[in-house]
């Protein structure tokens, strides 16, 4: 990436964070943790037996 793709990436990005303050909506380092789908999808298996991953 280039110097002015950087700053484009680096402007929007504080555009859009500034918006979510202005807002009052929470960003996005303050969101909860929430627990890796691999896991939970692996959890579902062992419990309820293997079932078929639906396509994307």
């Amino acid at each position: 990436m280039g110097d002015a793709e950087n700053r484009t990436h680096h402007d929007v990005g504080a555009k859009v964070r500034k918006t979510i303050r202005e807002l009052g909506g929470t960003l996005p380092e303050n969101l909860p943790v929430v627990e890796n789908i691999r896991k939970i999808e692996a959890r579902q298996r062992k419990q309820f037996g293997k079932a078929e991953r639906p396509s994307t």
